[in-house]
């Protein structure tokens, strides 16, 4: 591929996976408008949230491990084409049933990294693979903080329902642009998919995954909640079995022992537990009223204003970990990115009685985030096969799509443990909370530690050896 080939190729996954990322905050925020136009119950409304959450867990693995199969290219059109349709069914749902089945449909879209990464590594010159995949990385990390700022005004100036009319055009079009200039890549892996360890790789992450993010409605220790977490032991010990007997594994274990590949992922379940347990409650901390003795009583958008730091601090130390990461190596950015995420975490727990404080906190974790996801990326791509890159990418976006469930569910349970008599939450709930994610996040640190050290002077050699053959033939092709 030419220059320009790859920067339209990059475009286009760009743009897939940067909406998705924004859909996953995007509806937040709304929640509470939605629950009042739909006439439904807070309970209900939050399977919106849960719904797309066990969809993208349940298929980010598996249609990664397809695109390894049969085609990322044809595997990636299909799931713009299925993100299209999750959207186009939002915008025209008539009532919240069909609001959470078009969620699901959404989901799907989880693929997209796992596949972006994989055409990225297929098709583009060493010496661009690793600045592309933290470009991507800091526009998947960006889109989350993209949808927390934009869902106030457009609901405001709008309706909800745009929050899904918006994306249809952008997706539609990406879909379009996918079929006819992304080159279908050429590495493909042996063998079909395993449906049978795929059944069980999905019932143990659902079995997992709900009771973890319904726990505040049921109960932790409700009948319910305890069944299906004995239920996500059982079912992970047969999906065990099964993948390590299966001639066509959908995971391969050997590759998850690989020491840089546990390590990492071991680091991505603590970091992501405190990402999204930030950019679940911080909002809420800032839209608390100042009655309850904290908060600022800001509106939707005023509490999205204040995450802007964070948006824009993790899109430039995303791009800018690309550049870094010849010469000081991966797991210096994913041990700086995971302290620098403590770091803002300590500073909420200690410091939040001023806008500046939370809007300083905030900026820090986004250099944190955009160093820790564009590193987790590339340690990821870089140790595994190429015919395994779908698979791998994937679960590490599963794996830390669970820490941030767990994260988001104890933080939970600290926030609404202890209510004031005017049944809002105490201050002591937030600072308990954010202290224990500052503990979460300097524990991902230390797990990063463990990846395995690989020279930023042998880094460096290895991408100039690779640069110095491209600028010859450049030069020459001019």
């Amino acid at each position: 591929m030419n220059r320009t080939s790859n920067r339209l190729t990059f475009a286009v996954l760009a743009t897939g996976a940067g909406v998705f990322s924004m859909l996953q905050s995007l509806i937040a925020p709304a929640l509470p408008t939605v629950q009042h136009a739909m006439h439904t119950s807070q309970s209900t409304v939050t399977w919106v949230m849960t719904a797309y959450l066990l969809s993208a867990s349940v298929f980010t693995p598996i249609l990664g491990r397809v695109g390894d199969l049969v085609g990322k290219k044809r595997t990636l059109v299909a799931v713009l084409a299925a993100l299209v349709l999750g959207c186009l069914l939002a915008a025209l749902a008539p009532n919240i049933t069909v609001l959470i089945v078009a969620r699901v449909i959404q989901g799907i879209g989880g693929a997209l990294f796992p596949l972006s990464f994989g055409i990225i590594r297929d098709e583009f010159p060493a010496v661009r693979v690793s600045p592309s995949i933290s470009n991507l990385s800091a526009v998947i990390a960006a889109g989350g903080g993209f949808g927390m700022v934009l869902a106030g005004p457009i609901v405001g100036a709008l309706d909800y329902r745009w929050l899904f009319w918006l994306p249809v055009g952008v997706v539609a079009l990406a879909a379009l642009a996918a079929l006819r200039y992304v080159p279908e890549s050429p590495n493909r892996g042996e063998g079909s998919v395993n449906w049978l360890g795929a059944g069980l790789l999905s019932a143990w992450l659902v079995a997992l995954l709900l009771p973890i993010s319904q726990a505040s409605v049921w109960g932790w220790g409700s009948m319910r909640v305890n069944l299906l977490l004995v239920a996500a032991v059982v079912l992970f010990a047969l999906w065990i079995r099964s993948e390590s007997r299966s001639a066509s594994p959908l995971i391969d274990l050997k590759v998850m022992r690989l020491r840089a590949v546990w390590t990492t992922n071991t680091a991505a379940l603590l970091f992501g537990a405190g990402m999204y347990a930030v950019w679940s409650f911080l909002p809420g901390f800032a839209q608390t009223p100042s009655s309850a003795g904290y908060g600022f009583g800001s509106s939707v958008t005023g509490a999205g204003l204040l995450m802007l730091p964070m948006l824009v601090a993790m899109f430039c130390s995303g791009v800018l970990s690309g550049r870094l990461q010849p010469i000081v190596g991966a797991k210096a950015l994913l041990v700086t990115g995971a302290a620098l995420g403590a770091a803002a975490c300590a500073i909420l727990a200690g410091w939040h009685g001023q806008q500046w404080q939370i809007a300083f906190a905030a900026g820090v974790f986004g250099l944190g985030i955009g160093l820790a996801f564009a590193s987790m990326a590339n340690l990821i791509v870089h140790s595994v096969p190429a015919e395994q890159t779908g698979a791998a990418t994937g679960m590490n976006a599963n794996i830390r799509t669970i820490g941030g469930s767990l994260g988001a569910a104890v933080m939970s349970s600290l926030v609404t443990g202890n209510l004031q008599a005017s049944g809002l939450p105490a201050e002591s709930g937030y600072t308990e909370g954010f202290a224990l994610l500052a503990v979460l996040c300097l524990a991902a640190s230390f797990a990063a530690l463990l990846v395995p050290a690989r020279s930023a002077v042998r880094q460096a050699t290895a991408v100039s050896e690779v640069a110095q053959p491209a600028l010859v033939s450049e030069r020459v092709g001019r």
